[in-house]
């Protein structure tokens, strides 16, 4: 039989980001990006999968049905005042837990390593601002932390439409509504969360998962009717962004949504996760400001990548890091080794990383 609170406490004492439960296997733990067995349960059989099932969906008929019917699962829940976020998949038709551990205490924001550039831009008064990365590189985390960052600095309303909503957030000198997206939530979907958001009377709509066209459409609407829209994409680079924003929409389509998001879009910032030289994890951001330049890139017929990052390297004046220049500088402060500096860029960019960081310790003396 297994026993969820025991796995649930020994992850919490560990300081593990996730859980993983799988058939076969002993329930293993994620710290500092490594996976790990808890040695002090059984492998995992079948029937521990069903009963893991029914600790979490606690006889919830419309999670249930979301279950069997998309075979997957995602769904919040809250143990010994800790939140989590719960996946459940199938493989095999078993069965398949991932379980995030959120944080009881939002880090500061400057304790993060996040630019600075990325929390006065919440100071505009609309557009759009976005905060990207591949699954595990934080986003939630920073979203939250610039959530909570408004709430004690801005007396603004503030909407997030979340799936599943994560961090609980206390009114500070802002007002925060926080909605979860799905089934037996309270709205269906992003699109129609962004689009009633409108009617809302908020400051700044911040939108967990901007996955579709339609939510896109409806954000820009929400950004281009004078509010501040704040959204994550899962993607790996501020290029890639822009490049997945405008392939959402058929090429007839593409020079108009081009030239609304050149004036719409005010910053992206891309970040990773890597784990540092003292083991614990160090964050990588790549950040573009939107000027006069970069809308010009954005605008052109011919959206070209290397322009972009071209753009991104001469903007450092207004905010702009470069990916180059952020690995070079975790490098130089013996943040990461010159291995995973390398590894984190093409080939063909190697001699410019080199340049760099000579250049760096040059000026540093």
């Amino acid at each position: 039989m297994i026993n969820m609170n025991k796995i649930l406490d020994t992850a919490i004492k560990m300081d593990a980001s996730d859980i993983h439960l799988i058939y076969k296997l002993k329930p293993m733990m994620r710290i500092a990006r490594e996976l790990k067995e808890i040695e002090s349960q059984d492998i995992i059989e079948e029937n521990d999968l069903y009963e893991a099932y029914d600790y979490f969906v606690r006889g919830n008929i419309d999670k249930d049905e979301i279950y069997k019917t998309m075979k997957r699962l995602d769904t919040s829940f809250e143990y010994e005042n800790v939140r989590l976020r719960v996946n459940i998949s199938s493989a095999d038709d078993m069965p398949v837990f991932t379980l995030r551990i959120i944080k009881a205490k939002l880090p500061k924001f400057e304790e993060l390593g996040v630019p600075d550039i990325v929390r006065r831009m919440t100071y505009q008064p609309q557009g759009l601002i976005l905060v990207t990365g591949k699954t595990n590189s934080g986003k939630t985390t920073t979203l939250n932390a610039l959530i909570n960052e408004i709430n004690e600095t801005q007396n603004k309303k503030i909407l997030t439409l979340e799936k599943p909503v994560e961090f609980k957030h206390t009114c500070k000198k802002s007002v925060i509504i926080q909605k979860e997206v799905g089934k037996g939530g309270d709205v269906l979907n992003f699109r129609d969360g962004v689009k009633n958001s409108l009617r809302e009377d908020c400051d700044i709509l911040v939108i967990g998962e901007i996955r579709d066209k339609e939510t896109m459409e409806a954000a820009i609407d929400m950004a281009e009717s004078g509010h501040l829209v704040i959204g994550t994409l899962h993607t790996k680079s501020c290029a890639e962004t822009l490049d997945r924003m405008i392939n959402f929409y058929e090429v007839r389509d593409q020079a108009s949504i081009k030239y609304l998001m050149s004036s719409l879009l005010k910053l992206v910032v891309s970040q990773r996760l890597l784990k540092g030289t003292d083991e614990k994890l160090v964050l990588l951001p790549e950040v573009m400001v939107v000027d006069n330049i970069v809308s010009g890139c954005i605008r052109k017929e011919k959206f070209s990548v290397a322009e972009l990052e071209d753009a991104i390297q001469g903007n450092i004046d207004k905010g702009s890091i470069s990916l180059i220049n952020s690995i070079a500088r975790l490098f130089v402060d013996e943040r990461i080794t010159l291995e995973q500096a390398k590894s984190q860029i093409e080939e063909k960019n190697i001699e410019v990383l080199n340049r760099t960081i000579m250049q760096m310790k040059i000026r540093r003396g």
